[in-house]
């Protein structure tokens, strides 16, 4: 094969990998709660030039008409947090209470970083700053819808073997041996997020247990800052390291007994981190 047809084949298979792309986002219904009418409408644009079908909420009432609306479920929310009506974080709490799900990007003004960790705690899968860079927002769209339809097709897949062994069968044991975890004094049901601690039950949000999952996989291993934040949120830039580090410290409080003096999730410093076996 001559260098040109190498190159045509490879133009080829990317042109083949964007159009399957698309037509993947095609089916991505998104839910974009911005007040503010020239962002909200060069966000849309953008978004619905990648191939996403983008709903507009201008408030927090508007919002929760459209997470409640019918047609096709709202496959990620991306919520300011400043509202005409109210604040964003209540918003994303009232859903986290009714049992959603839906993976939400929190977008903060610098004078409001102190409600990141807010908004971690309730269940946010991340953040960004304004102003922020649109290839850096779509990147962490992708990322965490990447994660969200890895998560919901190992969750069928388990089911699945479930449904057709049976109870009492080796696929059930499989599945239990999948989804519990033992760290010392803490047990973690990574099916249900719930932790069960010594000093009462905690609950990991989605990108928590993600994070843990990506971790357990990986156990005895450095991690590089740069690596987890490539395959965690979609994006390699050093100076977004507050993000893992954030997440990184909310785990910590709920697998290990004594944070402070970590035995499983440990820092390499100058390096990332590293799951220890026990």
């Amino acid at each position: 094969m001559t260098s040109g047809e190498k190159r045509a084949g490879a133009k080829r298979d990317a042109s083949l990998a964007a159009g399957s792309g698309r037509a993947e986002r095609a089916k991505t219904r998104l839910l974009l709660v911005e007040d503010d009418a020239d962002l909200a409408r060069g966000l849309v644009f953008n978004l619905e030039h990648e191939g996403y079908r983008v709903l507009v909420a201008r408030d927090g009432a508007e919002a929760q008409r459209a997470m409640k609306g019918g047609g096709d479920p709202v496959a990620l929310v991306v919520l300011d947090l400043q509202l005409p009506d109210g604040d964003g974080l209540a918003l994303l709490h009232r859903w986290r209470v009714d049992g959603s799900r839906v993976p939400v990007i929190c977008l903060t003004a610098r004078s409001q970083e102190t409600d990141v960790v807010s908004g971690l705690k309730l269940g946010a899968d991340d953040y960004m700053t304004k102003p922020f860079g649109l290839a850096q927002l779509l990147a962490r769209i992708e990322a965490v819808l990447r994660r969200t339809r890895s998560t919901d097709e190992a969750t069928s897949t388990m089911s699945a073997r479930s449904d057709r062994s049976g109870p009492g069968t080796g696929a059930v044991a499989e599945v239990a041996a999948n989804s519990i975890v033992l760290l010392g004094e803490v047990r973690v049901d990574l099916a249900s997020h719930r932790v069960h601690r010594p000093d009462g039950e905690q609950e990991l949000t989605p990108i928590e247990a993600d994070l843990l999952r990506y971790l357990l996989a990986r156990r005895g291993r450095v991690l590089d800052r740069s690596e987890l934040l490539k395959s965690m949120w979609g994006v390699e830039r050093r100076h977004e390291t507050r993000t893992l580090d954030n997440h990184v410290a909310r785990l910590r409080k709920k697998i290990e007994v004594d944070p402070a003096r970590p035995r499983f999730l440990v820092t390499v410093h100058g390096v990332g981190y590293r799951f220890e076996t026990g």
